[in-house]
């Protein structure tokens, strides 16, 4: 399924139906009077934060959606029924704005939260406005109209932990040895164009998710490379886990890290005081020495521990992964 994290839809709520101008007609009853029931609710627009949608993809193809009108009032006091909601379900994380004003509309957060645009209220029918002046009133009021709004969908994955890391760092790697994600893995430069999930289980109940974020390249936040499109979903994220590796063709593992550090403040500095494990990758590739020098430097740069694994290996994983469950799930740690 293609991953879309940001769109702009069409929404209309129904019409309440109008109001009924009816008089009662029966034999033996002389003057019956007004007996114009209402008319019914038009449908409300609401969208559902589901767990079972991971992109907003469904929406790009579609861009309006309208809900129904509702039925109009009859005689004999009949209400018109109240017409059916339009549900849209949406991932959840999901942000939704006016489009107009870039106000925000509603965080859908949770699982099940929902947003409604209502429907128009019903017309009252015109059993409703007889008097002792106008007994026999021959007017109902019409139904409210429904609203129309045109609105921006953006996605911000919910993430316990967010990779990242220059290309072919080893993020796609790593996830999918942590977890069942299956990303594409290769040895060139993007493979990873959308983000992936991947559920990290240690024991029955006991979980979290981490999300490999496309590689980020210096200039990342003013648009080069891909990355800068998805760095919107680190926000979300409890730990980011910054993996630098050895093999870099251009730059030592200590410039990296710095670059990158760079480029998260430029995008939002508030990213800079999340938590973070640095991780150096790829170990089997080094020396023995080497690799001590490059961990003493990350160290000396960062200003704490940093991390050893080789995810190909298995070299350090698990410690890793110890590591990062102690850090989002501090209270469920014995």
């Amino acid at each position: 399924m293609r991953f879309v994290d940001e769109v702009e839809v069409i929404v209309s709520s129904g019409k309440g139906g109008d109001g009924c101008v009816s008089f009662r007609r029966e034999a033996h009853v002389p003057r019956g009077g007004p007996d114009g029931g209402d008319g019914g609710r038009g449908g409300n627009v609401i969208f559902v934060a589901s767990s079972g949608r991971n992109t907003l993809v469904d929406f790009r193809w579609r861009r309006i959606h309208r809900a129904s009108d509702g039925q109009g009032g009859m005689g004999n006091q009949r209400f018109g029924a109240a017409a059916e909601d339009l549900v849209l379900e949406v991932p959840v994380g999901t942000l939704i704005y006016d489009r107009a004003t870039g106000e925000l509309e509603a965080d859908l957060a949770e699982k099940d939260s929902t947003f409604t645009i209502p429907g128009g209220r019903g017309g009252r029918g015109n059993v409703w406005f007889k008097t002792s002046t106008p007994q026999t009133p021959t007017y109902a009021e019409p139904g409210e109209p429904g609203q129309e709004r045109e609105l921006r969908l953006e996605l911000k994955l919910l993430a316990d932990v967010g990779l990242l890391g220059y290309p072919n760092a080893g993020k796609s790697t790593l996830i999918s040895r942590i977890s069942a994600a299956k990303p594409k893995i290769a040895d060139y430069p993007f493979t990873t164009l959308v983000p992936n999930l991947g559920v990290v289980s240690l024991s029955p109940g006991n979980s979290f998710v981490v999300a490999d974020i496309p590689g980020l390249i210096e200039g990342a936040s003013e648009g080069k490379g891909l990355g800068h499109q998805f760095l919107r979903h680190l926000e979300r994220c409890k730990l980011l886990l910054h993996l630098v590796s050895p093999d870099q063709p251009d730059a030592d593992p200590v410039h990296c890290w710095r670059v990158l550090q760079g480029e998260l403040a430029k995008y939002d500095e508030a990213l800079l005081h999340r938590e973070q494990i640095v991780v150096l990758t790829k170990i089997d590739v080094l020396d023995p020495e080497l690799r001590a020098a490059a961990i003493d430097g990350l160290e000396k740069a960062c200003g704490e521990k940093v991390w050893a694994i080789s995810a190909v290996s298995g070299e350090g994983v698990q410690e890793l992964v110890w590591e990062m469950w102690k850090r989002v799930r501090p209270d469920e740690v014995r």
